[in-house]
């Protein structure tokens, strides 16, 4: 059950109509992390805006975000985030063994060198909050500096995006219970 109450769109103020009218006009709805972060229009004006950068304007290819995103949404039990993106990480080109193998909380086989660092480094941070030697290296040797800043500041985001969803107890729609 969600320990907020469902916004009040006519106690908005006209910065947060602004975000909400935006929001219903492009995706349709207000829920999510959005819906949380809305008590606050700056918070969520700057996060909406971290959020369409990580999705489109970067060098950090859709399907190795999606990836991270379901890794990251797995370890911290995010179920809404699991929710929303496991179609997106199928979409973007994410075998369905490899969602499935995550859903389980099993290490995936990969094909690809670049999913499994990935995975590698996204569990890495999620379990220690820091990076080895190794795994930097790894990182730097097959992505370079700009995606490796990309995706450590993604994993980042997507860790307080499921703090947000886990503290509030944002429930997903229709009670759609991706994994226990």
């Amino acid at each position: 059950m969600p320990r907020l109450p469902e916004l009040d769109v006519t106690k908005f103020s006209s910065a947060q109509r602004m975000i909400y009218d935006r929001l219903m006009r492009e995706r349709g709805h207000m829920r999510g992390p959005f819906a949380v972060w809305l008590r606050n229009a700056e918070l969520c004006e700057n996060t909406l805006k971290l959020q369409e950068m990580f999705a489109s304007r970067v060098n950090l290819e859709r399907r190795l975000l999606e990836l991270m995103i379901l890794v990251a949404a797995r370890s911290a039990t995010a179920k809404y985030a699991w929710f929303i993106h496991e179609p997106h990480a199928l979409k973007f080109g994410i075998a369905s063994e490899i969602v499935q193998a995550i859903r389980e909380r099993r290490v995936p086989g990969f094909a690809r060198d670049d999913e499994r660092l990935v995975y590698d480094i996204t569990m890495e941070l999620n379990t220690t909050r820091t990076l080895s030697d190794a795994s930097y290296q790894r990182g730097m040797a097959l992505f370079g500096e700009q995606v490796m800043v990309e995706l450590v500041s993604a994993i980042g985001f997507y860790a307080m995006v499921a703090m947000t969803l886990n503290a509030f107890a944002v429930s997903v729609p229709g009670d759609k219970e991706p994994f226990d």
